[in-house]
């Protein structure tokens, strides 16, 4: 699981287990004991090994729909698996329930990596989203971005429901044996960014940024996945230029396990989002719930979730989004004080705001209000 609908997937499931008859189908080798458990893994057609991205998405989503016989309700995430949602739609008579966690309208880097299957990606988004039967905005902003990408959905259709955290797993961890395997000094500041390496989440901007920050502040990265070799490539100039102007920069581009990354981020002195574009920000949650505050970028649903002087500092995209990230960063850097009182404060924010049991308990009143009316 990585990113932050993949980790909205994880959680959710675990709570609709005690509410709910739940399968989840997803990507991934099959294995027969997650099969028992209710989790049905499909891969895509090894006719298309070599044909486009989207194509293969619609073969695994083909097999996601012959698997739905039974269900009363369907419930899809993101544009991989919308498509197989749409089809039991029609191929069983159920509803649809849909979560959005990005739109391919407002992603058209994209098309960098699919080529024209960014066509078939968005063919597939947009017949989804109109056909469903309730739309799930993760953030306020989402539901706008929905009904202005989509003006012919029904703005009653559109239900906010945030995205989760679990506090008790995302909790201050001061072990520091990680920090000792990566090299870092325990006594100087760490600027900790955690994501993958894609338009979306501003990288390019952050590498930019930091050439400048306190010279004192070491700075992690960890980055991967990326995108396109394109994006890999640049990633990677923008890293060595970055390490010839300052020292201490680590760049981890393997997943970390999550308690490793939980460690790194009870010990950042500061949290780094610096997304163009974001729903919400799930990463935002973890990194508040281990007590760290957050700079993060003013976009999209951030703002929902990082209340801006409180738990962190919000940075405009602007012309000026480089050097507005590089003070916000020094602005916590340089005060200890004000740092732990948003750290204390965004612990507390995600304990009493998002946990997963009330994220699960409105899911399923959505989906009792749906089978109803269907």
């Amino acid at each position: 699981m990585y990113g932050g609908a993949g980790v909205h997937v994880e959680f959710l499931a675990r709570e609709l287990r005690s509410l709910v008859d739940l399968d989840v189908h997803c990507w991934g080798e099959v294995s027969l004991a997650e099969k028992a458990a209710g989790v049905i893994r499909h891969r895509p057609w090894s006719a298309l090994d070599t044909a486009n991205d989207a194509l293969r998405t619609f073969s695994v989503d083909l097999a996601m729909a012959a698997g739905l016989e039974g269900r009363e309700l369907v419930h899809s995430h993101t544009w991989y698996a919308n498509l197989a949602g749409h089809l039991g739609k029609l191929l069983y008579g159920i509803p649809h329930v849909m979560t959005a966690h990005s739109l391919e309208p407002l992603r058209p880097w994209k098309a960098e990596q699919l080529g024209g299957g960014y066509a078939l990606s968005s063919w597939a988004e947009r017949t989804a989203i109109e056909s469903a039967d309730a739309v799930i905005a993760v953030s306020g902003a989402m539901r706008e971005d929905i009904l202005g990408c989509y003006p012919a959905l029904d703005p009653a259709k559109v239900h906010i429901v945030h995205n989760g955290i679990d506090t008790a797993l995302y909790r201050p961890d001061h072990g520091t044996d990680v920090l000792d395997r990566i090299g870092l000094d325990r006594d100087r500041p760490i600027v900790l960014f955690v994501g993958r390496i894609t338009r979306q989440k501003g990288v390019p901007h952050l590498l930019r940024a930091v050439r400048d920050i306190d010279p004192a502040a070491q700075v992690v990265l960890c980055a991967g996945a990326p995108d396109t070799p394109e994006i890999d490539q640049e990633f990677r100039e923008l890293f060595q230029e970055l390490s010839r102007v300052r020292e201490d920069v680590h760049w981890i581009p393997q997943m970390l396990p999550r308690p490793e990354v939980i460690q790194l981020l009870t010990h950042a002195t500061v949290f780094v989002c610096p997304s163009v574009y974001e729903p919400l920000g799930i990463v935002n949650l973890e990194a508040m719930a281990c007590g760290t505050p957050v700079v993060a970028s003013r976009v999209g649903g951030i703002p929902e979730v990082v209340d801006d002087g409180r738990t962190g500092v919000l940075v405009p995209v602007d012309d000026d989004f480089e050097t507005g990230l590089a003070r916000a960063l020094d602005s916590v850097i340089g005060d200890p004080g004000t740092a732990r009182r948003m750290g204390e404060a965004g612990r507390e924010r995600a304990v009493g705001e998002f946990g997963w049991d009330a994220v699960a308990r409105r899911t399923v009143r959505l989906y009792e209000e749906i089978v109803k009316q269907a």
